[in-house]
C-alpha cells in the first residue's frame, strides 16, 4: 500500500505520562550502533541497500503484518546508511485481533489529542513493544544470515505527530532524506558541520527547516 499523507511521529525517556498504545501517528528514528553506515550507501541521491539494509526493510514491513495494531506504508519510511526514519500508525484493533479496513484515524489523518497514563511500562500493542520486536527480529536474522552483531544503538527517537501540517512536513522530509544526505545530522561528513542528534527535537527542527525551504 502506498503512503498518502492526506489519509495517513531515541530518547531514553519517553514523554512522561503519554499512553503509547493510543491510536495516532508517530515519527520514529532508529540509529545503528556507533552510527556505523552498514545499511547501504547514497549514490546520486538514491539509497542503495546493503544485504543488511534489505533485511531491515523486509523486517520493517513484516512487523506490520505480524502486529495488526501497527499500520506502515511503503513510502512512509526511509532506510539511510546508518538510520531509519518512519511514520507508524497505531490503530484500533478489534477484540478478535482484526485490523479494521475503515479505521477513522488512517482515513482522515486527524491526530488525536495526547492522553495520559500513569503507567510507563512497555505495554503490549504499544509503540515501544513494536520497536523492540522489530529490532530484535533484525538482530536475530542478521546474526543467522550475515554473522553480524552490534546492529542497533540503544533505544530510539520518537515524536508524536499532532496535526496535518506536521504529518505532511515529516512525510516530505522522509521522502527527500536521501537527496539531503550531505546535510544530514547523522552523516558524520555533513556540510552543515552539525553533531549527531541527541534529542528528537533536533530532527524536528530539520523537518521544519526543510519545509520552509520547500514552501
Amino acid at each position: 500500500m502506498k503512503y498518502d499523507p492526506n489519509i495517513h511521529h531515541r530518547r531514553s525517556i519517553r514523554l512522561k505520562g503519554y499512553d503509547y498504545t493510543q491510536p495516532g501517528a508517530y515519527f520514529v528514528t532508529m540509529v545503528t550502533y556507533h552510527r556505523d553506515e552498514i545499511f547501504g550507501e547514497i549514490i546520486n541521491g538514491e539509497m542503495k541497500l546493503s544485504a543488511l539494509g534489505e533485511i531491515v526493510r523486509e523486517e520493517w514491513l513484516r512487523s506490520a503484518e505480524i502486529r495488526k495494531e501497527i499500520q506502515i506504508f511503503d513510502d512512509g519510511f526511509v532506510i539511510m546508511p546508518n538510520h531509519l526514519h518512519g511514520i507508524n500508525w497505531i490503530i484500533n484493533v478489534g477484540a478478535d485481533g482484526v485490523r479494521p479496513d475503515d479505521d477513522a484515524a488512517v482515513k482522515t489523518g486527524r491526530m488525536p489529542s495526547a492522553p495520559t497514563s500513569a503507567s510507563l511500562r512497555r505495554a503490549p500493542r504499544s509503540l515501544g513493544s513494536f520497536i523492540a520486536g522489530f529490532k530484535a527480529s533484525v538482530t536475530s536474522r542478521t546474526g543467522r544470515e550475515l554473522n553480524m552483531t552490534g546492529i542497533w544503538q540503544r533505544n530510539y527517537y520518537e515524536h508524536i505527530i499532532r496535526n496535518e501540517r506536521e504529518l505532511h512536513n515529516i512525510a516530505r522530509y522522509i521522502r527527500d532524506n536521501p537527496l539531503n544526505w550531505q546535510l544530514d545530522r547523522d552523516n558524520a561528513q555533513n556540510t552543515r558541520k552539525l553533531s549527531a542528534p541527541e534529542e528528537v527535537d533536533e530532527y524536528i527542527k530539520d523537518v521544519e527547516e526543510m519545509a520552509l525551504k520547500s514552501a
